[in-house]
């Protein structure tokens, strides 16, 4: 009985697990159309009726493969759909810290493997794509908010949580990745 019961409850978790992962995959599949319709000149369009949230930028890592849409506001929900702006920092595409959050297991996994000298991009909403270089990664404490901080020039911060192989979520360490702007191609 006991086999049993261990057994249904690594099924129920796994099955938990695998939701979650195809909810992050698809919901990028469903903000694709939103994206479209904000670069042609549509503010604010939600991605399905109920969302209180909508894209406001396209993060790419080609050297991870990555290509995210990125929303507004980094709230619990916004987040389980994918990287999120941080509100309170600076609009992406202006000249000042543009500072991202997004989940260690899903959307931001690929911040691990991310290096110094690599090329991250960022697309406003205005079309506008917006070259960063990796500077430096560093984990802090999550009461160390000063990396969301306008620096005074062009940069762009990404933050999820730490370690990547963390069993239980949301502990107290955050990763960081700071980057700082290149030319606009």
């Amino acid at each position: 009985m006991a086999v049993t019961s261990l057994l249904i409850a690594g099924v129920l978790s796994t099955g938990e697990g695998a939701r979650i992962y195809l909810k992050a995959i698809l919901a990028q599949l469903l903000l694709e159309t939103a994206w479209s319709q904000t670069l042609a000149g549509r503010a604010r369009t939600k991605p399905w009726p109920w969302a209180d949230t909508w894209p406001v930028a396209r993060l790419r890592a080609p050297a991870q493969r990555q290509n995210l849409i990125v929303l507004a506001g980094a709230s619990g929900s916004a987040l389980a759909f994918g990287p999120a702006h941080v509100l309170a920092s600076a609009t992406p595409g202006s000249d000042d810290n543009v500072v991202l959050a997004g989940h260690r297991d899903t959307h931001f996994a690929f911040l691990e493997h991310l290096q110094t000298g690599q090329v991250l991009e960022l697309q406003s909403a205005d079309g506008t794509n917006h070259r960063y270089r990796v500077t430096e990664s560093a984990v802090v404490h999550q009461s160390q908010t000063s990396v969301m901080a306008p620096t005074g020039r062009k940069s762009l911060t990404l933050i999820t949580c730490w370690p990547f192989d963390a069993i239980v979520p949301g502990g107290p360490l955050r990763y960081v990745v700071r980057a700082v702007t290149m030319a606009n191609r």
